[in-house]
């Protein structure tokens, strides 16, 4: 609770602030806040060479008598601006990072329509150039906030993340507000597992909600912005019931030669190299992307076990230490030709592989009624060897109609992913009353290969200045098969042990299609729905068995949004999807993981999908100098799936298997809030209460336990410091995460705090150098406790360490880009 006292306190003394800018209008810029304005004036501002449109270009309005600033915003996705100033002679200069200057003087306004009650003032499209090498004379100090805003998704900059340089994946989804990572990887949003990761807008292994190394070996180097979306339209498709984790990785498209080059150091063991370069002359841009990545980290955790046996009590005390790492190589390739002035054609090519060498020892104090009577001691020591590489390519066809609004989007995908670990065990039992020792050796052998194709095509047509519809269509293919061996040693003979020992084959095929209309009432309304329909069809095998199961389905997942704006920057959206959880392939997967032989983990290749009904109403509130959304939301989830933990009172050893619940309601409120207090220090935070009711009642009666329920409060919080002084920046994050009560016992608190502080070099300042800590206290533990009729066990267990690492960034015909004024982008989303 104190903590929770703490984030309250520290949201209550912004609010004065944020009030006096609630006061004077909440409309950026300009003397004349609070005053109604005359005029909108819009535009479209596009690269000069591509007619790309450029978002978050600045547009500054003035008064061509004294100069003074009349008002001024930020271009969208679509290029697009509107600005209020009050009437009068008037220019205008757009601005954006890495491009000339442009000025239009004057502003063109047509007195007459004004005087007949035509209030907008349309200055057209606007063609600004790459200034390309010249760039290199001229200091620009316009950087993005590190969190963006708008109404359906939230966009968090990973350019100004201090604290996470030299860092992976991972690291920077930990610290996007509404996510959570916990100790061994498993992305949570709003605190729901159910969540969908893609990159650059497609599904892809390289960052999957099933694997979590996967995301350990993305280079935070690569990736330029985290979008986190927590109730997709039709567009999307069906798969994560809490929402979209999509993850940009980095592509520029200036002319000429420019790019960025990064040295990692750190400790524990952290070594890093990373390149990010692009070429562009005429129609052909080239693009790369590097990273080399050497790091071991140690972790563990212990575990307290009891075990009710009438008259009898077994006690297990385990210890668990590993040190784990290798060698890491990720490299993107692509390029850009533009067609036609309209046309795009985009192919990529993406490798990377690893080469992990895992070491961890486990000791095993077995007790019976009490501490003070040990019985056996077990010491287990496992030498793993792990090697995965992976090939992707893709390829993407854009084409513009007569407008913007107008696109054609094809795209094409293809992975290539295998995995091999092999382990060692050597394990000695000891008999303290006896003093007798018994040794075994086992090994394992695991190689998982996956196969993926993706076809999607998206098209956008408006119907007027007021309405659009859009459809599209997409499939995929899945193949994975996995083969899993355990052996033991006896007389000499390696024996394989059948209990451990199969072939799993899985085939997934989606196919979808989806069409929406959004239509645009009036000035402030708007509303947009969609239908997709996808139909599924999921086949596993066991090869020793033969036992094959296959399933289809045909589902519809509705999405409606209705969207009122009160003006620039204060709107309103209510939105409803229906979505989808798939179990993943290791959810699947009957086979048991071999490591630990007291507790082992096991997928249900019975286990059903979730199906999630997503209620969201959402308020964005943009100032002066502060940016604040709230969300109040509601899920209601059939078919939870859950890990639940079952313990066999003969021998002790515990079992966790995913199983299908009840249903689960999920309420809760969102507070985000960005905040630039004074020139030199700027907050961000996010607050997350949530409730969340489980029912598991008829599963408890099956497997035989009490209850399987759990009514629980709790929330999540996160505060960050950005101070700029000395030309250097210094930035505090500071994670909290509650305790929460689960359908078998309890989850405890997790915090951790980040510090990263960055200072430029050079008279060019093209040199940064970035000291980062992560997890300065070592307090980022994953503690439970789990409880049934007949056991009771606690434990804690941390992945990795703290670490500390040392990074110099330098940049070749580029400019450290600094941050631009708010973060509002634009109020429409879907609209």
């Amino acid at each position: 609770m104190k903590y929770l006292y703490l984030f309250i306190i520290l949201f209550t003394l912004h609010l004065p602030l944020l009030a006096q800018n609630w006061q004077g209008g909440g409309r950026p810029g300009g003397p004349n806040q609070g005053q109604r304005p005359n005029i909108e004036i819009k535009g479209k501002v596009v690269d000069a060479t591509s007619n790309t449109p450029l978002e978050f270009a600045t547009i500054s309005v003035f008064s061509k008598r004294d100069s003074s600033l009349m008002g001024g915003g930020l271009t969208d996705v679509n290029g697009d601006f509107t600005v209020q100033s009050k009437i009068g002679k008037l220019f205008a200069v757009v601005e954006y990072i890495g491009y000339q200057k442009q000025v239009i003087d004057p502003i063109p306004i047509d007195r007459e329509k004004i005087k007949s009650g035509e209030k907008v003032v349309q200055i057209g499209e606007i063609k600004v150039s790459n200034e390309g090498l010249e760039l290199a004379e001229v200091e620009v100090r316009a950087e993005k906030s590190e969190t963006q805003f708008a109404l359906d998704k939230r966009v968090f900059n990973v350019g100004k993340d201090l604290a996470n340089r030299g860092g992976s994946a991972e690291d920077i989804l930990n610290n996007v507000p509404s996510i959570t990572v916990d100790t061994e990887g498993e992305v949570s949003l709003r605190g729901s597992t159910g969540v969908r990761i893609l990159v650059n807008g497609k599904p892809s292994n390289l960052a999957s909600a099933e694997n979590a190394n996967s995301l350990r070996q993305i280079p935070s180097n690569m990736i330029e912005k985290v979008e986190v979306i927590t109730n997709p339209s039709a567009r999307y498709e069906a798969e994560g019931m809490a929402g979209i984790i999509n993850i940009i990785l980095k592509k520029d498209k200036g002319n000429g030669f420019n790019g960025s080059f990064d040295v990692t150091v750190g400790l524990p063991e952290i070594y890093g190299l990373a390149a990010n370069v692009n070429y562009r002359k005429g129609k052909i841009n080239w693009f790369a992307n590097y990273g080399l990545n050497y790091r071991r980290v140690p972790g563990g955790g212990t575990l307290y076990q009891e075990i009710y046996k009438n008259d009898t009590t077994e006690i297990l005390e385990q210890t668990r230490t590993m040190d784990r790492g290798g060698l890491s190589n990720s490299i993107r390739f692509g390029i850009d030709y533009f067609i036609k002035e309209k046309e795009t054609l985009t192919g990529a090519f993406l490798y990377r592989i690893s080469d992990e060498r895992n070491n961890s020892t486990l000791t095993y104090d077995d007790y019976i009624n009490d501490l003070d009577n040990l019985a056996f001691t077990t010491l287990r020591e496992e030498e793993e060897t792990e090697e995965e590489s992976g090939l992707q390519y893709s390829l993407n066809y854009r084409k513009e109609f007569s407008s913007r609004e107008h696109t054609l989007n094809i795209s094409a995908q293809y992975e290539d992913d295998l995995e091999t670990e092999s382990s060692d065990f050597d394990q000695t039992l000891t008999n303290i009353a006896t003093g007798i020792t018994e040794a075994l050796e086992q090994k394992a052998n695991n190689s998982e290969g996956e196969k993926m194709w993706l076809f999607q095509a998206d098209y956008v047509k408006p119907i007027s200045k007021k309405n659009r519809y859009e459809f599209g269509v997409r499939s995929s293919f899945r193949n994975i098969g996995n083969d899993y061996k355990v052996e033991t040693l006896e007389d000499d003979t390696w024996i394989s042990d059948p209990n451990f020992t199969n072939e799993f084959i899985y085939d997934e095929q989606i196919h979808a299609a989806y069409a929406q209309y959004g239509n645009k009432i009036t000035e402030r309304l708007s509303y947009q729905v969609g239908l997709r329909a996808e139909y599924a069809l999921i086949s596993t095998e066991l090869l020793e068995t033969n036992f094959v199961n296959e399933r289809d389905t045909l589902n519809f997942f509705p999405s409606a949004f209705l969207n009122y704006e009160i003006q620039k920057g204060n709107a309103f959206q209510a939105s409803y999807s229906r979505r989808i959880k798939r179990p993943g392939f290791w959810q699947l997967n009957p086979f048991f993981t071999f490591m630990d032989n007291r507790n082992f983990f096991s997928g249900n290749p019975n286990l059903n999908p979730e199906y999630t009904d997503s209620y969201e109403l959402n308020y964005l509130r943009f100032f002066e100098k502060a940016t604040f959304s709230t969300s109040l939301y509601y899920r209601h989830t059939k078919g939870v799936m859950e890990r639940i933990r079952q313990v066999n009172i003969s021998d002790g050893t515990s079992t966790i298997q995913p199983k299908n619940l009840s249903t689960r309601n999920d309420y809760g409120l969102e507070l985000t809030a960005s905040y630039k207090a004074i020139k030199w220090l700027r907050l961000n935070g996010d607050f997350n209460f949530f409730r969340s009711i489980t029912d598991g009642s008829d599963l408890a009666n099956d497997l035989g336990f009490d209850n399987l329920e759990s009514d629980t409060y709790t929330w999540t919080g996160r505060m960050s410091s950005n101070f700029n002084f000395w030309n250097s920046d210094l930035q505090f994050r500071f994670n909290y995460r509650a305790p929460r009560e689960t359908t078998q016992g309890q989850r405890q608190s997790i915090y951790h705090l980040d510090i990263g502080w960055s200072k430029d070099f050079l008279k060019s300042k093209d040199l940064t150098a970035t000291i980062s800590v992560k997890d300065l206290f070592n307090s980022r533990k994953r503690r439970y406790s789990t409880f049934g009729e007949d056991f009771f066990n606690e434990g804690e267990f941390q992945w990795r360490s703290r670490t500390a690492s040392l990074t110099l960034s330098y940049r070749v015909n580029q400019k450290k880009q600094r941050r631009r004024r708010g973060g509002y982008n634009g109020g429409g989303g879907e609209f």
